[in-house]
């Protein structure tokens, strides 16, 4: 039989507040587990909002628990990964802070379910539809404006189409209204805080000081309303050196990388310590099925820019993690088996 695991821990960051908690805790209360929430600090209201939603529902006292800090968070964790009582963690977050908690739940051997960092490939093949390739580019790159684990970070274009792909994109994007949320049609929107902004320059000076060309955008964006904006930017010429291929800019910055063959292009592709994401853009099928085979990730989107869907695991490989969110296979995270064996003989 299987039984809840017990006390399930569910760590998010802030950049989907509502999904990543109705993520792990829906999972984990659908399989009898009580939970503690420690939302991100950033984000705190909507997981409040949704635990009070949740006791109004009728879901029994001590169900949920909702622990908030900004100052203390690494003390928050230390405690939630040491204390026997949690049986389950659940952390979507860095790779770095991932590493501390596995290590801190070393000791316990508290179950743990690591959704890290990402670094997906946005793969475009001269095969492909250009009009979808480049839908799909703007839903992958542009969604939460670019600040999401599975965002279109290296886009690599075949070089048959690599013009005219970056022509069509960059079109594309120059339509994209940038601005508050609430305001009618902005499709883009600001960034977490000055720091994000700092790291998207970093980047974007970075790939121009080895060689790469700003197309469009490329600076900070005023405007009237208070926030971090960035002006959406393309950036082409890109190379294997720059800090880009390495790192999440986590920004509206569009990185376009030239290849040539199918194995170049899996072998770059997987050139990266983590392995959560990717997209393919191609109209053969045979090609679909062998490409998505061979990239070392955990899931792979085929002429569409979204991943996640409630029905399919989310989840990834190296070190983005382990374990997994979503469907079926998210909540097995939270049960455990055990064995009955009865002498019926007499």
């Amino acid at each position: 039989m299987r039984q809840p695991i017990g006390v399930a821990a569910c760590m998010t960051p802030w950049n989907f507040p509502i999904a990543m908690i109705t993520r792990k805790a829906g999972a984990a209360l659908a399989a009898g587990c009580t939970t503690v929430w420690k939302p991100a600090g950033e984000t705190p209201l909507s997981a409040l909002a949704q635990a009070v939603l949740a006791q109004e529902a009728g879901f029994p006292k001590g169900a949920i628990n909702v622990v908030l800090t900004l100052d203390n968070v690494a003390e928050i964790g230390k405690k939630l990964c040491e204390d026997k009582r949690v049986r389950k963690m659940s952390f979507t977050g860095s790779t770095r802070v991932g590493k501390i908690l596995a290590a801190q739940c070393a000791n316990s051997l508290t179950k743990l379910t690591l959704e890290l960092g990402g670094n997906s490939p946005f793969i475009v093949f001269d095969d492909c539809k250009i009009e979808t390739a480049v839908e799909a580019a703007i839903m992958a790159k542009f969604r939460n404006s670019g600040q999401t684990c599975v965002t279109a970070n290296r886009i690599f274009v075949q070089k048959g189409v690599y013009d005219e792909f970056a022509k069509a994109l960059t079109e594309r994007i120059k339509g994209l209204k940038v601005g508050a949320g609430w305001e009618k049609d902005v499709f883009v929107g600001p960034l977490t805080h000055d720091r994000a902004v700092e790291k998207a320059m970093g980047h974007i000076e970075d790939a121009k000081k080895h060689g790469a060309k700003v197309i469009l955008g490329g600076a900070p964006l005023d405007t009237t309303h208070k926030g971090y904006f960035i002006q959406p930017t393309v950036i082409t010429h890109m190379s294997r050196e720059m800090l880009t291929t390495r790192e999440e800019t986590f920004a509206p910055v569009v990185a376009l990388y030239e290849f040539s063959t199918e194995e170049e292009v899996i072998a770059t592709a997987n050139d990266c310590d983590v392995g959560l994401g990717s997209f393919i853009q191609t109209e053969n099928i045979a090609r679909m099925w062998r490409v998505s085979e061979a990239l070392e990730v955990g899931m792979v989107g085929v002429n569409l820019g979204l991943l996640s869907a409630s029905e399919s695991q989310f989840g990834g490989v190296k070190e983005t993690g382990y374990g997994t969110e979503g469907g079926i296979h998210g909540i097995k995270e939270y049960l455990v088996w055990k064995s009955i064996l009865i002498n019926v003989a007499n």
